[in-house]
């Protein structure tokens, strides 16, 4: 009986602080570093043990296995999420809620997005951290923006629909992952880094392409539901994916540089 009494407390101690509508931002955030630190504190030590390489790499190295190991995490969950919330939930519906789609969230999409700046607060402090070494100014840029974008939707409800749209594009983010792995790993001719780089190259135009082109056509259709963001909101769902659709393109051109020059070498 005593045990049943602590659970109780504790079920509605989650229930009414760390899950109430007024926390649920904070806490989302709280449990994303958390998540982030776990899964690097994990790959160190799976790593240590079942790979080989991985000791032998410079110390540096060694980091950005770990980090980009949590993006790949936070990719994999952000993805999904965003794709169910996208394409299967009915949160965003014209036809089912009174509420406006620009306007329209829920305490599960809230957190998703919290869960989601806490990523983006840690990736972004190890990138700064670590500068150059994890990435340059563009990915300095990058996750500013999306931090802006994410953090405004999760506090004020605004705009989710669009913000989970562009977090679909996480979708290429284990592919590019990957292709470093497979690099690091010395396995840059292998077949499995040719097939990575196919993958990752109708991923990247699916995702980061052709979505933003239906993102853009929705906000074109819902823009007078979009006019009635206040400002600084309507700013974020109208400059944040132009900028990064240019990013997009930038890095896809990349991409297929990268693959020619690994098709011609096969040859």
């Amino acid at each position: 009986m005593e045990i049943k009494s602590y659970q109780n407390q504790a079920e509605l101690f989650v229930k009414e602080y760390l899950l109430s509508d007024s926390v649920i931002p904070y806490t989302s955030v709280i449990c994303g570093i958390c998540a982030c630190m776990m899964v690097y504190d994990l790959t160190q030590l799976f790593c240590n043990v079942y790979f080989k390489s991985y000791p032998s790499l410079s110390k540096i190295k060694q980091i950005e296995w770990c980090n980009r190991s949590i993006s790949t995490f936070h990719a994999i969950f952000i993805a999904t999420m965003s794709l169910y919330f996208v394409f299967w939930s009915e949160l965003y519906s014209d036809h089912q809620y009174a509420d406006l789609v620009a306007f329209q969230s829920s305490a599960l999409s809230t957190f998703t997005l919290g869960a989601s700046v806490g990523y983006f607060l840690a990736d972004l402090g190890m990138i700064i951290w670590f500068y150059p070494f994890l990435g340059g100014m563009e990915y300095v840029l990058h996750h500013l923006l999306s931090l802006a974008a994410v953090a405004y939707s999760m506090l004020t409800g605004e705009g989710q629909l669009y913000t989970f749209m562009v977090l679909i594009s996480e979708t290429t983010t284990p592919g590019v992952n990957l292709r470093w792995y497979l690099d690091t790993a010395g396995m840059k001719t292998s077949k499995a880094y040719l097939i990575n780089g196919v993958v990752m190259f109708v991923t990247w135009l699916v995702a980061r392409i052709l979505l933003f082109v239906y993102l853009f056509y929705h906000i074109y259709l819902h823009y007078d539901q979009v006019k009635q963001v206040n400002t600084y909101g309507r700013l974020l769902i109208l400059i944040v994916p132009v900028v990064l659709s240019v990013m997009n393109l930038t890095w896809f051109g990349k991409i297929i540089k990268g693959m020619r020059k690994t098709l011609a070498k096969r040859q």
